[in-house]
């Protein structure tokens, strides 16, 4: 797990959350526009330099690139400055993996966990030499997932609209955002998708058919909304299919705005928000998006964002 040192009376070791930035990102931190690509790239297939419909992603500690390649029903792997990838799971028939949304790593069993989306489980695959995983929990809608410092293992289920956490050993889990039907209003959600999880505990959700961003505190039998719903749309007051969702150490979210084509961020208590990168139509250049999915922070505070109809990921340099 990643740590960061925390001036304190006694010094102590604090692992930043999944996909955060070890490097603490300043209120007029700025990235540059034109974006790399650092995997895919290279059309539509099933061969080891292409993705096709790349969704989940996660960036480890010396920058590999760990992409959920939903439509070839694998996790593959890119390391840093390399023209093709190599798969690290499933890729072999819809048994193994049949649509996978979303992958992390779980650094203390070395082992990938995979939101297996079209087999309705969540999987743990062995990081190194895996032929196949283990189902960890069954009969769950999963999507986006995530872990706290602790090993507890959050997970969107779609269908049932909430979020639940699952201690280590756990098969139940427990509701931790959302749970109260389909809706708009402060306790429900409306076809989650990811899921972020702070040094607090708080849960922020991406909460796609409201078009909003939802903050729920450890214990919170409501969430409270820190982005958009203001309805769908391209204003800076609005998104439009919120997707991937990562919280920085000033509460700043940063959320992928799907189908505005952006990486929007809003700052705590802002009633508005700021196009980070994209925001210039949908398209295939370097400063444009197409319908962008997972994101991820490196250690540096580069910014990674999975698109799903360019079949790339796109690093954009922290200036």
């Amino acid at each position: 797990m990643k740590s960061i040192l925390i001036p304190t009376s006694h010094f102590c070791f604090i692992p930043a959350p999944l996909r955060a930035s070890l490097t603490d990102i300043r209120p007029n931190t700025k990235w540059i526009q034109n974006g790399l690509t650092v995997a895919g790239g290279n059309g539509p297939g099933s061969r080891i330099n292409q993705l096709h419909g790349p969704c989940g992603l996660y960036v480890d500690d010396d920058q590999t690139i760990y992409v959920a390649d939903m439509s070839n029903h694998r996790i593959v792997e890119w390391k840093c400055g390399a023209t093709t990838g190599q798969v690290v799971a499933g890729g072999n028939g819809a048994h193994q993996l049949n649509c996978p949304y979303d992958v992390i790593i779980d650094k203390e069993r070395d082992s990938l966990i995979i939101s297996d989306y079209n087999n309705k489980r969540v999987v743990r695959w062995p990081r190194r030499n895996g032929t196949s995983g283990e189902t960890i929990i069954s009969n769950i809608g999963c999507v986006g997932l995530t872990m706290d410092e602790n090993g507890s293992l959050y997970v969107v289920d779609y269908g049932k609209h909430e979020v639940r956490r699952y201690r280590i050993g756990d098969t139940e889990g427990m509701v931790v955002a959302g749970g109260n039907g389909q809706g708009n209003r402060l306790d429900q959600l409306s076809d989650p998708r990811y899921v972020f999880v702070d040094r607090d505990h708080s849960v922020y959700v991406s909460d796609f058919n409201n078009h909003r961003v939802m903050k729920w505190e450890e214990g919170a039998k409501q969430g409270i909304v820190v982005a958009g719903s203001q309805g769908a749309g391209n204003s800076l007051t609005q998104l439009y299919n919120p997707m991937g969702v990562v919280v920085d150490q000033l509460d700043t979210v940063y959320v992928a705005d799907y189908a505005n084509h952006r990486v929007m961020h809003w700052s705590k208590g802002a009633t508005q928000g700021s196009v980070v990168v994209g925001g210039n139509g949908q398209g295939a250049q370097s400063n444009q998006l197409s319908y962008p999915m997972g994101l991820s922070f490196d250690r540096h505070g580069n910014l990674y964002v999975a698109e799903y109809n360019n079949r790339r990921v796109q690093k954009f340099n922290i200036e």
